[in-house]
């Protein structure tokens, strides 16, 4: 997973509220078993309506209450994979925001008004490491876990923590006693 320090550029704007993860990325294009390869079936239903555009911007603005709906993991795929980076919305679906984070794209929670006036802008940068998101005319702070923001700062997905671990892992495997046969002998 790449790091993220700061996502600087374009704004795309989706000014929906309660996008769910099926509209997200319909149910018909979850056959995959890799993470990569749903960019091309972002909101795919919408995609067809006369008019839509949605640049493949690093930084997606959005509604309230984004990724409500199902707990697939795909719908954060699906973002990152189209090219978002970094997600802006008033608020998020707690799974999603947690989906999100797993596979490296970083939501941003701010209020209604930030998020109109970043909108509105075009134009911002959002600064994990300041925990700030500017734009022409304005600033603002947003809240991360600390252990979170550590994992995005640093590019750290769950298989990637837990090799940070492995003088401990192998400590733990060299010391326990086995009363079958030994597995680590190809090691």
């Amino acid at each position: 997973m790449e790091p993220i320090t700061t996502i600087t550029g374009a704004v795309s704007v989706l000014d929906r509220d309660d996008v769910d993860t099926d509209q997200i990325i319909p149910k018909q294009f979850l056959k995959r078993v890799e993470r990569t390869g749903f960019g091309s079936f972002l909101f795919y239903d919408w995609a067809k309506e006369p008019g839509w555009s949605l640049p493949a911007n690093q930084i997606l603005v959005t509604g309230r209450n984004f990724g409500c709906g199902s707990s697939r993991e795909h719908a954060p795929w699906a973002l990152e994979d189209y090219g978002f980076r970094a997600i802006v919305a008033e608020s998020f679906a707690d799974i999603f925001e947690s989906n999100c984070t797993k596979c490296g794209l970083l939501p941003v929670q701010l209020s209604h008004a930030e998020v109109a006036a970043i909108a509105a802008a075009g134009h911002a940068e959002v600064d994990l490491a300041a925990q700030e998101v500017r734009w022409d005319g304005g600033s603002a702070s947003f809240e991360i876990d600390p252990e979170i923001k550590h994992r995005l700062l640093n590019g750290l997905d769950d298989i990637a923590l837990t090799l940070q671990e492995d003088a401990a892992i192998a400590a733990y495997e060299s010391d326990r006693e086995r009363a079958g046969p030994v597995t680590t002998a190809l090691a």
